[in-house]
């Protein structure tokens, strides 16, 4: 029996790059999928490729940033397979530049994809899995949104973003058995072309479907709220953490506090370790 024999999921962005390694690793397990993405021809030739390797798959080429976009990912799943298990909210675009660079335009439609559309996807989902028994919804983050990275304030805004509306729907979430994850995945696609050949050898793509696997299965058990970061042969969780911090007096001063943060109870101290821990699938861990 497979990982996921039965299962119903909805993967966005899944014509081509990552979102296809996930939906190809997804119908192996035995799940029925959904593959949405705006590029009709992609998406189409993704389920091809599904339905040729015996496994089932429909298309969806709405634009998840409108509303009427993600009501049709409820609609084709339910037409096609009459549930849905699981969603993978992958879509993303990319419109860099620098702050002062950056017009409304670029920074509108990465907003329109990574933030509208999770909203816009994920909200008729989310409300049927309320109503059936639960599921498992993934958004994807970035170290973008984490630790940023320069000429992407856009993006980064909006990764940490996903964050943010992950973990507040795990909460609401969690009553009705839906369960939340985010992924960060590193991974060479085209969204990664301009990045050294070094990387694209490394972080091969199909090295971060595995994840998503173990976040949809019942191998994750009841985990949610989540967030983990894959590629490159690791995976290491993420997490927010606060300092331990300190008591001010009851005449608090800008100048009080100045004094803390140089006897080091108010900042955590710079360091030059990772800034993530990760576990390589060989065993070593590292960070």
């Amino acid at each position: 029996m497979a990982l996921l024999d039965g299962k119903v999921a909805v993967v966005t962005g899944a014509g081509a790059g990552i979102g296809r390694a996930y939906v190809r690793a997804l119908a192996r397990e035995g799940a029925a999928v959904v593959v949405n993405d705006f590029a009709r021809e992609a998406a189409e030739d993704a389920v091809a490729e599904i339905v040729g390797q015996g496994g089932r798959a429909v298309a969806n080429v709405a634009d998840v940033g409108a509303l009427e976009g993600g009501a049709s990912l409820l609609s084709s799943a339910l037409e096609a397979f009459g549930r849905v298990d699981i969603l993978v909210n992958n879509a993303g675009i990319l419109r860099d530049a620098s702050l002062v660079k950056m017009e409304e335009a670029q920074w509108d439609a990465v907003m329109h994809v990574h933030l509208k559309g999770l909203y816009s996807a994920t909200r008729p989902i989310f409300g049927w899995m309320k109503d059936n028994g639960g599921g498992v919804i993934v958004n994807t983050t970035s170290t973008a949104g984490i630790r940023g990275n320069f000429g992407q304030s856009n993006y980064g805004a909006a990764k940490c973003g996903v964050i943010g509306f992950t973990n507040s729907l795990a909460i609401e979430g969690r009553k009705y058995g839906i369960r939340l994850w985010n992924i960060g995945p590193a991974a060479a696609t085209a969204l990664t072309a301009h990045m050294p050949e070094e990387y694209q050898r490394r972080f091969q793509i199909d090295r971060v479907a595995p994840t998503l696997l173990y976040m949809v299965s019942h191998l994750s058990g009841d985990q949610t709220g989540k967030t983990l970061l894959a590629g490159g042969g690791w995976v290491g969780e993420v997490r927010f953490e606060v300092h331990d911090g300190y008591e001010p007096s009851d005449d608090f001063t800008a100048e009080e506090l100045a004094r803390a943060v140089a006897d080091g109870k108010v900042l955590f101290p710079d360091r030059d370790a990772k800034w993530v821990t990760a576990y390589g699938p060989s065993g070593k861990r590292e960070g």
